[in-house]
């Protein structure tokens, strides 16, 4: 049976949380389930992006009544992210996090990927997701050389620690990372969710890395976390291009809530931590009502019914995180080789020699001995005789089968 979260009743909007409600009990991060901790950072970005979306609107807005409205369900989902965010325990480290971080960013990707309907979007998950898959592993060895932390565990072995696409080749020109927008009014109801979801939780990646670079404790992991940061700055802009950029900022703030009533509802479906499952479950029926509060605003400001933006409304399937790995070896397979030319993938061998990849590449990775992905997996297999990894099978690219040399070109 369907959901529609129009037919169900939500939470008043100023329904406030007190200083206790906000700072729930953490996870155990040694028993903790690793779906449970990529949940968390999702709907952490997810709260993050609506958040932002509202401050952007009020700062295009010149009715104070309307911007009054936005700042009550800010406060709200302010309080809501605060929560949220206190779940994480206070003995996990960055680079731990950072593990999650990139875990989400793998099976996220995989799982909207499989089920989106329009291939140029899901062509668009397919590229990224083999670039994160390879900070994935980038981190997961200077994780094991610094803290000796056992990745395979912390992944819960769901999913692989191997190269994807090597970071070092990931470094585009800006204008390679913009994508054509999809059309919101033709586009099927589970593509806008996946683009705003996908845009959401990349933008969280980038953040986090933006802000813990300059906190890292090692020389080692500030330049790392400074190049991926980099490559989080063109996923952000690769997805973020595939938003419907045809809609109203109410119209947008009405998909912004409609995809966290969603998300949540996925969290409280799919969350196996009982403690954890009710806090989604509290914050979908607050979402609920701060989607109908909007549907009001719509009308009110606009005149428009939200049926006229997001038809029935009944929820696809819930997003399920889960292992990826057969279709993750699948995407790595078929298209690791390829690159970005403007809006397009082409095979690497085809970019044309005086595109502007070439001439970004060549004034950012000019020394490749100065490239941070490359420096911590060799400086990894000169102290250990071979790189860290968890592979089920071997690497389904020849070229990246080796364990004792770092591939820094496109293979």
């Amino acid at each position: 049976m369907s959901f529609n979260p129009f037919e169900e009743k939500g939470q008043k909007v100023d329904s406030f949380y007190n200083w206790c409600d906000m700072n729930p009990a953490p996870y155990d991060k040694f028993t903790v389930d690793p779906y449970t901790k990529t949940r968390i950072i999702l709907m952490n970005g997810t709260e993050f992006e609506a958040n932002w979306f509202s401050h952007q609107m009020q700062r295009h807005t010149d009715n104070n009544d309307l911007r009054r409205e936005l700042a009550l369900l800010r406060r709200v989902e302010q309080q809501q992210q605060k929560r949220i965010g206190n779940l994480k325990p206070l003995n996990e480290t960055p680079l731990e996090t950072t593990i999650a971080y990139e875990q989400l960013a793998v099976d996220l990707t995989a799982a909207l990927a499989e089920h989106e309907p329009n291939e140029y979007v899901k062509n668009a998950l397919d590229f990224a997701l083999l670039e994160d898959f390879d900070h994935l592993y980038r981190y997961a060895d200077l994780l094991e050389m610094e803290q000796g932390a056992d990745v395979k565990t912390m992944v819960g072995g769901y999913t692989e620690i191997m190269p994807g696409r090597p970071t070092i080749v990931e470094h585009r020109h800006p204008f390679d990372d913009v994508r054509r927008h999809i059309d919101g009014k033709k586009s099927k109801p589970i593509t806008r969710l996946n683009v705003g979801i996908i845009t959401a939780a990349e933008q969280q990646t980038m953040n986090f890395y933006m802000n813990v670079a300059s906190l890292a404790t090692t020389d080692a992991s500030r330049r790392l976390y400074t190049e991926i940061a980099m490559i989080e700055e063109q996923h952000v802009t690769h997805y973020g291009s595939l938003m419907d950029t045809t809609c109203t900022w109410l119209e947008g703030l009405l998909e912004h809530q409609y995809t966290e009533c969603y998300l949540y509802y996925s969290c409280m479906m799919t969350e196996c931590d009982a403690k954890i499952k009710k806090i989604w479950e509290q914050h979908l029926y607050q979402e609920i009502g701060h989607l109908h509060y909007v549907a009001e605003l719509l009308y009110k400001y606009e005149n428009k019914e939200w049926e006229d933006i997001l038809g029935r409304g009944s929820f696809p399937e819930p997003v399920s995180l889960h292992g990826n790995i057969g279709y993750v070896r699948d995407v790595i397979k078929n298209t690791v080789n390829l690159n970005s030319n403007r809006e397009d993938y082409v095979a690497c061998k085809d970019m044309p020699s005086d595109c502007e990849y070439f001439s970004y590449t060549r004034a950012v990775n000019g020394d490749k001995t100065a490239v941070s992905s490359h420096n911590v997996i060799e400086t990894y297999m000169n102290n250990f005789g071979s790189d860290y990894r968890y592979e089920t099978d071997k690497h389904p690219i020849l070229k990246l089968q080796d364990r004792t040399a770092d591939c820094t070109d496109y293979v």
